[in-house]
């Protein structure tokens, strides 16, 4: 996947389908059908642990985070309005559940300085032995919060831009401005791996 490549256009065709499908399996959970849940769950966790995993870079915590996060869903099912797709509000109670965790963590420098990373990315590579997925997130994770958390709901989830500001509490310009900044740093950090990574 080319995440430093501007492409403002996804294929969105099944998007209605799915928002429709959530929307009876919450309707049906709270009208008091308590299988739909499970339903929701298996639909969309992998969402949620991808989103847990590149937010924190930690692995050791994806299923406890994940874990928190349906069981919140479960209790706040009921609150869910239909105004906006499912997948968007659960981003926010995913994404606000990894910034309990950083807090509780007291983590205040989770991004180090480029140079100081033991991986030199100034080195010339050794194609053979790179590790592209692994690669790639590393250098997301290098990004400062406000910009790695809408490149992640754009290049990876494929929320549009106003849906990524509505779920931010920011402008659509603010949220372009940061997509394009964070792509800049990506292929700045990316850069001696232009052929491997083709951008």
């Amino acid at each position: 996947m080319n995440l430093t490549k501007e492409n403002d256009h996804f294929d969105l065709s099944d998007s209605n389908n799915e928002r429709e499908e959530d929307f009876d399996l919450i309707r049906r959970f709270n009208k008091g059908d308590q299988t739909t849940f499970k339903l929701l769950m298996i639909k969309h966790k992998d969402k949620v642990r991808n989103l847990v995993f590149l937010t924190l870079g930690d692995v050791d915590y994806v299923d406890d985070i994940s874990q928190d996060v349906f069981i919140s869903v479960y209790h706040k099912l009921n609150e869910f309005r239909f105004e906006s797709k499912f997948t968007t509000w659960l981003y926010r109670i995913t994404i606000n559940k990894c910034k309990d965790y950083l807090r509780k963590k007291k983590v205040r420098n989770i991004f180090v300085a480029i140079q100081d990373n033991e991986t030199d990315y100034g080195a010339k590579p050794f194609t053979e032995n790179i590790d592209i997925p692994n690669l790639v997130r590393s250098a997301i994770d290098k990004l400062p919060e406000k910009l790695r958390i809408p490149l992640i709901m754009r290049d990876i989830d494929g929320f549009s831009y106003k849906e990524i500001a509505d779920e931010l509490g920011t402008e659509v310009g603010t949220i372009k401005s940061r997509i394009f900044r964070a792509r800049e740093t990506l292929k700045i950090i990316l850069e001696p791996f232009q052929k491997e990574l083709r951008f």
